[in-house]
C-alpha cells in the first residue's frame, strides 16, 4: 500500500499481528534494560540498542519533555448499599469538588442515586448522573481531609485490562518523575527512566523539561469508525509552564532538538503550538488528534512504547516517522520479539544521522 491519503485513512491501515505473547506482563528490570528500536524519522532505517544506550544516541544540546503526572491508586472496589452487591468505580477526572468522572462495573445496574460503600464504610460514593457514553458522575464522601488520603488506603493501581499479572511494588506503575496527582493511566515511556539514567543524560548535556497532562483512558479507547477523520477524541487536562517553555523556546533557536517522551508530552506541546503559534505558558483541556498528514509546530522527535493496533496513539506515531516506515517498523518489531504496550519495550523516532 502507497502512503496513505490524509482523507481516506481507514482503521484498518493501522491493523498489524500482534501475537498475544508480545504484550509485556511487567517491566524491565531494571528500567533502562528495556530494547530500543530506534527508526530515522527522514529515512526510515532502523537500528536496535537498549534503553540506556540513549544518551550516546541524543546530542548535546537536545531537551527531553517528559509528563510529570502521577497515577492516581483510582480503582476502588465496594458494594452497593443496602444489597451488597460487589461493585467498581475507576475514577478518571475531578468534575468540580467531590464530583468526580467514573467508570462504573457493572455500569447498567448503578442508577441515579445508587450509593457505595468502600472498605470500612468511611469512604462512599452516590451516583449523581448517567453521561452519554455511560460513564458516571459520583460524589465521593470521605472523613480525611481530601479524598485522595483514602485512595492512598482502598485505591488499588488501574493496571491496562491487558495485564493480567499484579504489580509487587505499585511504584512500578509510576515514573521516577512523577509529581503532580490526576492520571488514570501512567505516561509509560517515561517507565524506562531511572535516576542514574538521567543523571547520564544531565551530564552528557542533554536538558530536561516538565509539562502535565493527566491521561484519561479516552487516550486508549478504541477508534470504532472506519474513517479516522470521524472519531472523536476525549479530553484532558494540561499544563506547561513558562520554565518549559523558555527552555522549549532557547533549544529550538539554539538550532537544537525538541524531543517528547511520550504521546502524552506530545500531545501537550503540539496542542498548545496549535492554538498559540508556538509553545508558551498555558493549560486547559486538549482533544488534539493527531495522525498523518499533521504539520508538527513543536517537537522534533519522540520517545514512545509500542502501541496496540488500530489506536490513535500508532496513528500520532506514523503522523512523525511516516506512514510506510511506522508499519515497517512495528512488523520488524515483532519479528525481532520486542515486547509491546504499557510494560513493553521503547522506540526512538528523530533524524538519527
Amino acid at each position: 500500500m502507497s502512503e496513505v491519503s490524509k482523507n481516506k485513512m481507514q482503521k484498518s491501515d493501522f491493523y498489524f499481528d500482534l501475537p498475544q505473547k508480545r504484550i509485556a506482563q511487567e517491566p524491565s528490570n531494571p528500567r533502562d534494560a528495556a530494547r530500543l528500536l530506534c527508526m530515522d524519522k527522514s529515512t526510515g532505517a532502523l537500528s536496535h540498542h537498549i534503553f540506556r544506550e540513549l544518551p550516546a544516541l541524543l546530542r548535546p544540546g537536545d531537551l527531553l519533555v517528559v509528563n510529570n503526572s502521577r497515577v492516581l491508586p483510582a480503582r476502588l472496589i465496594g458494594h452497593k448499599e443496602p444489597t451488597g452487591a460487589a461493585c467498581e468505580l475507576l475514577l478518571l477526572r475531578q468534575v468540580q469538588g467531590d464530583v468526580w468522572e467514573c467508570l462504573a462495573r457493572p455500569g447498567k445496574r448503578m442508577h441515579e442515586g445508587t450509593r457505595v460503600v468502600f472498605g470500612d464504610g468511611t469512604l462512599t460514593a452516590q451516583i449523581e448522573k448517567t453521561l452519554e457514553d455511560g460513564n458516571k458522575l459520583a460524589r465521593f464522601s470521605y472523613d480525611t481531609t481530601t479524598l485522595y488520603e483514602k485512595l492512598d488506603v482502598f485505591g488499588k493501581m488501574p493496571l491496562p485490562p491487558y495485564i493480567q499479572k499484579q504489580l509487587d511494588d505499585p511504584s512500578q506503575y509510576q515514573t521516577v518523575y512523577a509529581k503532580e496527582l490526576g492520571s488514570a493511566a501512567a505516561p509509560t515511556a517515561g517507565l524506562h527512566f531511572t535516576e542514574r539514567l538521567l543523571q547520564t543524560l544531565h551530564t552528557a548535556g542533554i536538558g530536561l523539561a516538565e509539562v502535565t497532562l493527566h491521561v484519561g483512558l479516552g487516550t486508549f479507547r478504541p477508534v470504532k469508525e472506519d474513517n479516522i477523520l470521524e472519531h472523536k477524541m476525549h479530553s484532558e487536562w494540561f499544563s506547561v509552564s513558562e520554565e518549559t517553555a523558555r527552555l522549549i523556546r532557547d533549544t529550538k533557536a539554539a538550532g537544537h532538538r525538541v524531543i517528547a517522551v511520550g504521546t502524552t508530552s506530545c500531545r501537550t506541546l503540539e496542542a498548545v503550538a496549535a492554538r498559540y503559534g508556538e509553545v508558551c505558558a498555558a493549560s486547559g483541556e486538549t482533544d488534539i488528534f493527531i495522525y498523518p498528514g499533521y504539520t508538527f509546530r513543536a517537537i522534533d522527535g519522540l520517545i514512545t512504547n509500542f502501541h496496540l493496533p488500530e489506536s490513535t496513539l500508532i496513528m500520532l506515531v506514523a503522523a512523525l516517522g511516516g506512514y510506510e516506515n511506522t508499519m515497517r517498523a512495528y512488523r520488524t518489531a515483532v519479528e525481532e520479539q520486542y515486547f509491546f504496550y504499557s510494560f513493553g519495550d521503547a522506540m526512538a523516532i528523530w533524524d538519527m544521522q
